[in-house]
């Protein structure tokens, strides 16, 4: 237990020495309070400006009462905007748009069809959708009025309200996505980071003939110990340093972002969900550390890690491209997401997203995290006598099934 104790602290005061680990997680901290303030500052921004507060949109026609009809209908579809009714036709419509003036532009032919004029159409631009709906109603309400209908008649049947009541027995996948897609991106990132990083530790040591040293006064498996769980130590504080600012800030802010349903969404996080982050978060940074570990020991050059951990790093992805597809679709349970669940290099990553987007039995989680344990210590212990074997050796790369068999025979 001592050097156990030794490894780790050592190994943890190299990350906190670190000045890029220390420098990247200020960076972030930092860049999290400009984005958590933005909607203050651009407030003050704007109201000591003096740009004008209302977007224009130009209405026309040659129909009199089509346009009175239009303009209220439009004043209320259309808050953001001024509504400016001209007599200008479409050529000069078209140059106001063009030259800014306004900021878009409808030219009704009748209630049924009409040209809409902007400058550039942004991919995100509903303002058709809307001009759809509201010509689509006075149509409507033309047709009945022509049929005998008064227009009060027209108006209240086209005014009837329809209400409905969701009740949701499961999960309620709009709330619970982004913050889903965070977690699941940021696990990811942490994981192939750190990772690399203990992988690079490993290989450092061994080209540097230090470990020749240690391996033969310390015990291999308090070693890999030591440095994963000092890695693991070190993304848990760094995550909670850049998420931890970011929920101070946020609930400093709240106020300013009231009308942003992603961002408080994200912030409302229920606690059981992150206790399930933290328990997924370790158990699967400890089984791929210990495996980027392993490799790390079997490397003499620290040209040849890249190539030596790419099989663990293609097997992550896989699995984050399973999950982020699934995720995507909002069908969580697919046949390849439930067997992902129990696999203990994807179910990090599966398993939390079902228990996020969807309603899995108990015994469900409980297996696939009594497995994913047991396979964390089985790889642990592994990869601690492949690190013993592997510090050992030198000049070329020896393969997977050489290593298992020194293993096997004791050496």
């Amino acid at each position: 237990m001592k050097q156990f104790k030794t490894i780790f602290r050592f190994e943890l005061g190299n990350y906190f020495k670190n000045k890029v680990f220390v420098g990247t997680t200020i960076v972030l901290m930092i860049l999290l309070a400009v984005i958590m303030f933005f909607p203050r500052i651009s407030g003050l921004i704007k109201s000591g400006s003096e740009e004008k507060s209302q977007k224009e949109l130009l209405l026309a026609s040659e129909d009199p009462a089509l346009t009175q009809t239009a303009q209220a209908a439009f004043e209320k579809a259309f808050p953001d905007y001024q509504i400016t009714v001209t007599d200008a036709d479409e050529a000069d419509i078209r140059s106001k748009v063009d030259d800014g003036t306004a900021d878009c532009g409808f030219l009704l032919q009748d209630a049924q069809n009409y040209t809409y004029f902007v400058k550039n159409l942004s991919m995100y631009d509903a303002n058709i959708e809307i001009a759809d709906r509201i010509l689509g109603g006075i149509a409507e309400m033309k047709a009945m009025t022509e049929n005998g209908l008064s227009p009060e008649q027209a108006g209240s049947i086209l005014a009837t309200d329809v209400s409905h009541t969701v009740e949701t027995t499961g999960k309620d996948q709009s709330q619970n996505f982004f913050y889903t897609y965070i977690m699941i991106f940021a696990l990811y990132m942490v994981i192939l980071l750190y990772g690399q990083m203990v992988s690079t530790s490993v290989a450092t040591e061994k080209s540097s003939r230090a470990m020749e040293l240690l391996v033969t006064s310390a015990d291999p498996v308090k070693m890999m110990f030591g440095k994963v769980l000092a890695a693991c130590l070190a993304g848990l504080v760094q995550l909670l340093c850049i998420f931890g600012t970011a929920f101070l800030l946020f609930n400093i802010t709240r106020n300013d972002w009231a009308d942003n349903q992603i961002v408080t969404s994200i912030f409302d996080i229920p606690l059981h969900l992150l206790l399930y982050m933290l328990v997924f978060f370790i158990l699967g940074f400890l089984i791929y550390a210990f495996l980027y570990g392993a490799v790390g020991s079997t490397v003499s050059k620290l040209e040849d890690i890249n190539t030596a951990i790419m099989p663990i790093t293609f097997l992550f992805i896989i699995a984050f491209i399973v999950v982020m597809t699934a995720l995507g679709s909002g069908d969580v349970d697919t046949p390849p997401m439930m067997v992902c669940s129990f696999i203990p290099f994807t179910s990090p990553m599966a398993m939390f997203t079902r228990i996020a987007m969807s309603t899995v039995p108990s015994w469900q989680i409980g297996i696939s995290i009594a497995i994913l344990a047991v396979s964390v210590f089985g790889t642990g212990v592994l990869a601690a006598r492949i690190y013993r074997v592997g510090v050992l050796l030198y000049g070329t790369a020896p393969k997977p099934g050489e290593v298992l068999r020194m293993i096997w025979r004791g050496q």
